[in-house]
């Protein structure tokens, strides 16, 4: 499985990194426009991502900017509903109703900060990753 996690914090970062490593190989950026970039390039090379894990409170730009602009990027593609990446927004906000209501497609998920292994595991399995 090839990931890209999206965060701008370095620990939670570190731990995002070595939970998903047992995955899959994993890329890493600090914001918004570096996932983005990422995702593009990784499509340009004919080796996009599987999942990618954004954080909602980043610089520059915010998970959700950068969730909307890979789900554009996808349809200017015409990228299959069925190939479309897995997307995890990981989150801290309290009002997960604000995350929710970004949440476009069943390819979406989010999970609450701090991460608990099992959480983000669940959500792997619920987007049919596992």
């Amino acid at each position: 499985m090839k990931i890209l996690i999206a965060e701008d914090d370095l620990v939670s970062r570190k731990l995002m990194f070595k939970l998903l490593s047992a995955y899959g190989q994993c890329d890493l950026t600090v914001d918004g426009i570096e996932a983005v970039e990422a995702f593009d390039m990784a499509l340009d090379l004919g080796e996009p991502y599987d999942l990618i894990c954004l954080d909602v409170m980043m610089p520059k730009v915010d998970g959700i900017k950068a969730l909307r602009a890979i789900r554009d990027i996808e349809r200017q593609r015409k990228v299959e509903s069925s190939s479309k990446v897995k997307i995890i927004v990981l989150t801290a906000l309290g009002n997960t109703e604000y995350v929710s209501a970004a949440l476009e497609t069943k390819n979406e998920m989010y999970v609450e900060k701090p991460i608990e292994t099992s959480s983000l595991i669940s959500a792997m399995e619920q987007l049919s990753l596992l």
